[in-house]
């Protein structure tokens, strides 16, 4: 897969392992395959006894397929292409399907398809029908979590609608959609299930017994990380929801997720302690300074499940979640087996069985099926499968780095690794500091062939979980309130200049990329101090003011209000803090990539930010991609991202990259 020749197969006894510059080391990981390897599956759940979930398809303008796994152990692809089950609700999405079998076993699925947001009715061997309409209002109607209820004839789910054309001209409430298609062109025959009082809601949980509902809910300003109510509400015989009464949560408590055990009472995880631990009917099942949850990016993600014999799946850690059994009784967990030691947020259980989305440094996520009898899990979907030969991964180290006033900085260390090369004796490696996005957020640990693309031609990786990250509580949550630009900004500046100083890294070839949050952080580190030589910056927040002001979309639209501080209050830290204030001060060579369809970092912060720039001289690349929006999912996309990206790196660093393009760099 290498289009520029070799240094030798991969570590035999008796081969020679040959001297080549940091970064020029040849590489089987070519940017095609890694694009062809992004993405993992998600939203894994049961229909009958098979598993379901749906998985990415960068090949396929970057869909995500619904894949079935039956009995027998082969995998599905139910629906062709075009079709896109992926919901835009809060435009991070949520849940997009269901399933359940009828009386005669057959499945029967509901799913939202991207193009129309519209939500489908769907029995294999048959076509999609709609069940809901499209409205001409706005954005339209969007539809997630649904809750498959054929004894009703009915799904309940979370409908926004777009009551305006402006992106907080919204509202969002439980409904209940007709299963016989009697709304596919009647918006007024799906009948709402709650008041739409609150801005934002979840997917109604149903008790076992059917008569009570839990949800949860917030509202502007806070985001779900920093305060949210849990709701319950009786089911009355006719199917409506009688008065929501808050049991839990609050303005500084989050509870990221409801659910009922089989004996119909309430669990939820709640951050009331600091950390994210569970409640039954609001004791404390589990009490440990580790998160049994996390931030609510999406509706559906679920950290827990609840078992038919009482016990609970849980993932729970400081950091990285492991994938464990809680038993309420006793407050044992007991962790599962196998090589995996990242899991995903979405977690399903069927009677005894649990199936999970995991993975680790040197194994993609793939879809897990625990046996809570032995606690030996086994990977039934989505298979890693080594695209090239391993000794090319890179084998990471955990590292804790000290920030300013002796702050702990959690960070991931990817050093170069290539078997056939090795750098010249005396020379340091470039190191490229890599932000996530967010930034109320935390990067796994897990394989990730993007970085390979790198670590494996010579070029260090440092993946910095910042002061703001989830996974370590949430006082290191709050370090960001306030303070984004500058903790995050000081941590990625700290582990870079570490690694420098002891001996890890070139210290005049580092440099900074992110993408969204991480983006902001990248425009914020090359615009605000003289750590690095360049920089990638991804779909990013540049201008605050513009952001907070009708840039962005509803869920963040509030956002900085406690990143930053109220607006009406400290409206001048909006403009001292954004990067887009100071273009000027940037010197360094930048790569600035943007999708755009891309509502939530329009591209017009990029615009503005290049305005600003204009006749400086600073050499630039500003690469635009159409059809797709925050975050690249097509595969041509990512490729010509990633090349771009080692092409900027070798132009700074002076590194030779053949069979790279080159990336025109103009001022």
């Amino acid at each position: 897969m290498s289009s520029t020749g070799s240094c030798g197969p991969p570590e035999r006894v008796g081969e020679t392992v040959q001297t080549l510059a940091y970064g020029e080391w040849p590489s089987p990981i070519d940017a095609a395959t890694a694009a062809a390897h992004d993405g993992s599956p998600e939203f894994v759940g049961f229909v009958g006894d098979e598993v379901w979930w749906t998985e990415p398809r960068p090949a396929e303008a970057g869909r995500r397929a619904l894949v079935r796994r039956h009995a027998d152990g082969t995998e599905e692809s139910v629906l062709p292409a075009p079709w896109n089950v992926r919901s835009r609700v809060i435009e991070y999405g949520g849940r997009p399907w269901a399933g359940t079998v009828g009386d005669d076993g057959s499945p029967l699925v509901v799913f939202v398809h991207f193009a129309d947001q519209r939500l489908y009715r769907f029995e294999p061997g048959g076509e999609p029908r709609p069940l809901t309409p499209v409205s001409p209002v706005g954005q339209g109607l969007r539809w997630a979590e649904p809750v498959l209820l054929p004894e009703r004839g009915e799904v309940w789910c979370v409908l926004e609608e777009f009551t305006g054309d402006g992106p907080g001209d919204v509202r969002r409430v439980l409904a209940a959609v007709p299963l016989d298609g009697s709304a596919a062109e009647d918006r007024g025959a799906v009948r709402e299930l709650s008041d739409g009082r609150h801005r934002f809601v979840t997917g109604p949980r149903l008790a076992p017994d059917g008569r009570r509902a839990a949800w949860i809910a917030w509202d502007h300003p806070r985001m779900p990380w920093d305060g949210t109510e849990l709701l319950v509400a009786d089911v009355t015989p006719d199917g409506t929801l009688g008065e929501a009464r808050t049991v839990a949560g609050g303005p500084e408590e989050s509870v990221a997720q409801a659910d009922w055990s089989h004996d119909g009472r309430l669990l939820y995880a709640s951050d009331r302690t600091g950390w994210w631990n569970l409640y039954r009917d609001g004791e404390p099942l589990c009490p440990r300074e580790e998160e049994f949850g996390g931030p609510l990016w999406k509706l559906g993600h679920r950290w827990f499940a609840p078992l038919d014999g009482g016990l609970v799946a849980v993932l729970h850690g400081k950091g990285a979640l492991a994938l464990g059994i809680l038993d309420p009784e006793t407050g044992e967990v007991v962790d599962a087996a196998g090589p995996w030691s990242e899991f995903a947020a979405c977690l399903a259980a069927h009677g005894e069985r649990v199936v999970a989305v995991g993975a680790g440094p040197r194994t993609a996520h793939e879809v897990v099926e625990l046996d809570t009898r032995t606690g030996r899990a086994r990977v039934i979907g989505a298979a890693h499968r080594d695209a090239v030969d391993p000794a090319y991964y890179p084998e990471p180290q955990v590292r804790t780095f000290t920030g300013p006033d002796g702050r702990e900085i959690h960070a991931h260390l990817h050093p170069p690794r290539n078997p056939d090369c090795t750098g010249p004796a005396g020379e340091l490696p470039p190191y490229v500091i890599w932000a996530h996005g967010g930034p109320t957020g935390r990067v796994p640990l897990v394989l990730d062939l993007e970085i390979a693309y790198f670590t494996s031609r010579g070029i260090g990786v440092a993946e910095v979980n910042y002061g703001g990250s989830t996974g370590y509580g949430r006082a290191y949550r709050n370090r960001l309130r306030g303070q984004w630009g500058v903790v995050d900004v000081e941590d990625c500046a700290a582990v870079a200049l570490a690694l420098a100083d002891e001996g890890t890294a070139d210290r005049n070839r580092l440099a900074v990329r992110g993408g969204s949050a991480g983006g902001w952080t990248t425009a914020a580190s090359l615009t605000t101090t003289d750590v690095y030589a360049c920089g990638t910056i991804i779909y990013p927040v540049l201008d605050l003011t513009g952001w907070s002001s009708g840039e962005t979309h509803d869920f963040e639209s509030q956002y900085l209000e406690t990143l930053i501080g109220p607006l009406a209050e400290v409206p001048e830290r909006y403009a001292e803090r954004s990067p887009t204030t100071h273009a000027d001060r940037l010197s360094v060579p930048f790569l600035l990539l943007q999708g755009l369809d891309d509502v939530i970092c329009p591209p017009v912060q990029c615009e503005r930010f290049l305005n600003r720039l204009a006749g400086r001289g600073v050499p630039h690349a500003y690469l635009t991609f159409a059809g797709e929006g925050h975050g690249f999912r097509r595969a041509e996309t990512m490729v010509r991202a990633l090349e771009a990206e080692l092409s900027l790196y070798a132009q700074v660093f002076g590194l030779k990259v053949p069979g790279v393009p080159v990336l025109e760099l103009g001022t």
